[in-house]
């Protein structure tokens, strides 16, 4: 279950803040994990590090691809999870509680305000679904039975 309280951006990283601490726990999402499916490795950043908005801060590879992790937030690391690099059944088991993969010192916290909501989050997966389906559905009008004679 998605947490309400969370932000989310496009490209399936979560982001709790907290508004005392400032300062933002950032992990992937169920349904990065679902589509990732089998997960072999992860290399994240180290404690200190700069990062920025939009750009990647590590990687996470499963059996079938290898992906970027993006950075919802601009800031400087102020913490990573060596518990999930070393169990990566934590992050399929718990994506939003223990499976947290870094925490950010935000320097520029307005950003949160570019990230979507709990609600706006599944109406960007619902429209990413609908938007595969058509394209399916497209490929499959596309194919012209003459082209299996």
């Amino acid at each position: 279950m998605r947490p309400d309280d969370y932000k989310y951006s496009e490209s399936h990283e979560w982001i709790k803040y907290n508004e005392k601490k400032k300062e933002a726990t950032v992990g992937i999402t169920d349904y990065a994990v679902k589509q990732l499916a089998d997960l072999v490795h992860i290399d994240l950043p180290k404690v200190g590090d700069n990062i920025e908005q939009g750009a990647p801060f590590g990687e996470i590879e499963s059996v079938k691809t290898v992906a970027d992790l993006v950075s919802p937030l601009t800031g400087k690391i102020i913490e990573v999870n060596k518990e999930v690099g070393g169990d990566l059944d934590t992050l399929k088991e718990e994506p939003f509680e223990d499976g947290w993969l870094i925490k950010i010192k935000p320097s520029d916290p307005a950003e949160l305000e570019s990230l979507m909501t709990k609600k706006e989050y599944e109406e960007f997966l619902e429209a990413s679904e609908e938007d595969k389906e058509d394209k399916d559905d497209k490929k499959d009008e596309d194919v012209d039975e003459d082209d299996f004679v």
